[in-house]
């Protein structure tokens, strides 16, 4: 989040002291059948901001236009920071569960993509049912206050059959307790750039019959596309999408990580180089 300071010679979408962002997608080639399709996020020349270019905790970085993008004046400078990223690869993910209004949804782990993708779908979906599932009563008890039908540990069987799922945890438990909720047909959409090894053996666990069978589907989510951005901000103002922040300086970011480990999250964290 910034305001462009400088423009190469060509640039035409921004000028000077203009308000913008930069997401996780840093660049790509521009060239490949992904890119030619839109879908940048599977380029095999994808740059992440922060993971192979700098920019992540910088007071000044270098993006091509096409790379950047207008925050509306509804949002704070932190307000938009997690639209930015977890706000935008929520919209993805729940744009691939292929829910309907009326379809029960979950939402497996719940931070800060977890809490806009709720917001989202309150609106969207305002007939559908919300199961939120959380290892801590702090985080579910925040998914209740924003409206969630239900919520319950990985483990706990939700009211109803899922249609959609959406996992944001790093585990491989909480992916098998999701399939096993589906229903008919059930889709669920894995939102994580890693999984951990050390609860791996949980996949043993999987039943056939219970968990796959009747055409349930699996689909991974892999990094976020231009377009995924745009549109996700421009439906954030409308709505308008307020995402829950808490702000620390640059200084303690090694804290926001340590409070991240230790499950202490209520919506996003947001680091700020002016404070």
């Amino acid at each position: 989040m910034g305001r462009v300071e400088t423009a190469g010679h060509n640039t035409r979408r921004f000028k000077i002291g203009d308000r913008v962002g930069v997401g996780w997608i840093n660049s790509a080639c521009g060239k490949c059948r992904f890119c030619r399709e839109g879908n940048e996020n599977l380029c095999n020349d994808f740059r992440a901001t922060g993971r192979d270019a700098d920019g992540g905790y910088a007071e000044y970085t270098i993006i091509a236009e096409d790379f950047a993008y207008r925050i509306p004046d509804a949002f704070s400078d932190s307000e938009a920071a997690p639209l930015l990223c977890a706000g935008a690869i929520g919209y993805r993910s729940l744009r691939l569960t292929g829910m309907g209004d009326g379809d029960n949804i979950g939402l497996v782990g719940f931070g800060a993509s977890g809490h806009l993708v709720l917001k989202m779908v309150k609106h969207k979906y305002p007939q559908s049912n919300i199961y939120v599932f959380s290892r801590t009563e702090s985080e579910r008890e925040f998914a209740r206050e924003l409206g969630a039908a239900w919520a319950g540990d990985f483990e706990d069987a939700p009211p109803g059959r899922l249609h959609c799922a959406i996992d944001t945890t790093p585990a491989w438990k909480p992916v098998v307790a999701a399939l096993g909720n589906l229903a008919k047909g059930g889709r669920l959409v894995i939102n994580a750039i890693r999984k951990e090894q050390r609860d791996k053996e949980s996949v043993l666990a999987l039943d056939y019959a219970r968990d796959l069978w009747m055409e349930k589907e699996i689909k991974s989510v892999a990094n976020i596309s231009r377009k995924d951005i745009g549109e996700f901000l421009a439906l954030a103002a409308d709505i308008p999408i307020k995402p829950e922040v808490q702000e620390y300086r640059l200084e303690e970011a090694n804290m926001a990580l340590r409070e991240l480990k230790e499950r202490k999250i209520r919506g996003a964290k947001v680091l700020r180089t002016d404070i």
